[in-house]
């Protein structure tokens, strides 16, 4: 830190809600800015023993001094953000720029119609819609929503005042890589830029500010809805394999395949990683369920991590070995030493 950035390698899932929250408890983030489209990418957090599952605001609120912000580049639906403000508790310690564009109902019908809905297999979340309505600068703002006007807050100037003071500050991407309008699998891909240039762009950081860029895969690659996927099982070998998911927002089933090294090496390059995190190595290895040092992985899983390194060049500094937030090897400061 003070400034990292996280996105997603492959096409979203790959369990960023559950390194957002480890970091914010590790590292005592002080501020932690949502990037990324809006709600139509759900983040799961297993805190304490209660799950969570989040559509608007940041994973970190598992810290409980950090602030919680929504970029101006995030499009937001009042009744999610409010409802989640209420389950969690958090009115004190969330802002919302003025300048994110509003999901109204429109939105979401039009969503749910015609070929985003049938073709794409679209999220029905309005997303889509209102991102066009915005490029067409008819959008409803957050500043013209009686319901947030206690919330509102100028998201650059609080996240760039944060960083200058030498403060953590987490920006919180969402989806994946390839699920990027222009660098991912179009059509078949959302209705923005969701690598780590774009998250930047979204809570008005610039790139000089940002010290690392934390690129997270999982052990092995899924996706929701229409569009390529290399190596891809049947649900009945999933299920076999122990890879089968429904998906956190939709319940839809993930589709499954094996770890792509040639996406990884390109979300590598197109984010800028400095660092790599794989989640759910416990999946590929049920002998590392649970483990918290490095030293506790087995032999064959160090391979698998090893093999990563060495084909993507970019340190492997944190595993998931569970669904909990703090079921993570932490490598930072070994690697440092080293």
């Amino acid at each position: 830190m003070p400034c990292t950035v996280l996105v997603c390698g492959f096409f979203g899932d790959t369990g960023k809600g559950k390194m957002i929250s480890y970091l914010a408890v590790k590292d005592k983030t002080a501020v932690t800015a949502r990037a990324g489209v809006g709600p139509n990418a759900g983040h799961t957090v297993v805190y304490e023993g209660k799950t969570y599952k989040l559509r608007m605001l940041p994973s970190a609120f598992t810290a409980p001094d950090c602030r919680l912000l929504i970029g101006p580049g995030v499009l937001v639906n009042p009744d999610i953000f409010l409802n989640e403000v209420t389950a969690l508790g958090t009115k004190d310690r969330v802002g919302v720029d003025p300048q994110c564009a509003i999901i109204e109902p429109k939105h979401m019908e039009a969503d749910k119609k015609g070929y985003l809905a049938q073709k794409i297999k679209s999220t029905g979340s309005g997303s889509g819609p209102c991102n066009s309505d915005r490029v067409m600068r008819v959008a409803k703002l957050a500043r013209e929503v009686p319901n947030l006007k206690d919330y509102l807050v100028d998201v650059p100037l609080e996240v760039n005042t944060a960083i200058s003071e030498g403060k953590n500050v987490l920006i919180e991407g969402t989806q994946g890589t390839y699920l990027s309008l222009f660098h991912g699998t179009y059509p078949y891909c959302t209705s923005k830029d969701v690598c780590a240039a774009a998250a930047c762009s979204d809570v008005g950081v610039g790139p000089t500010n940002v010290d690392d860029v934390i690129v997270v895969f999982k052990a092995y690659n899924t996706r929701v809805g229409g569009g390529p996927l290399n190596g891809e099982l049947s649900w009945e070998e999933a299920e076999r394999r122990g890879w089968a998911e429904i998906a956190t927002n939709t319940g839809r089933k993930r589709r499954a395949a094996p770890f792509d090294f040639d996406l990884a090496k390109r979300a590598v390059m197109l984010n800028g990683a400095t660092q790599v995190t794989v989640t759910k190595i416990d999946v590929l290895f049920p002998e590392c369920k649970g483990a918290t040092t490095y030293a506790e992985i087995s032999g064959e899983a160090k391979a698998f991590v090893e093999n990563i390194e060495k084909q993507l060049k970019v340190p492997v500094t944190m595993l998931g070995t569970g669904p909990g937030t703090m079921e993570v090897v932490d490598r930072r400061d070994e690697l440092k030493k080293n």
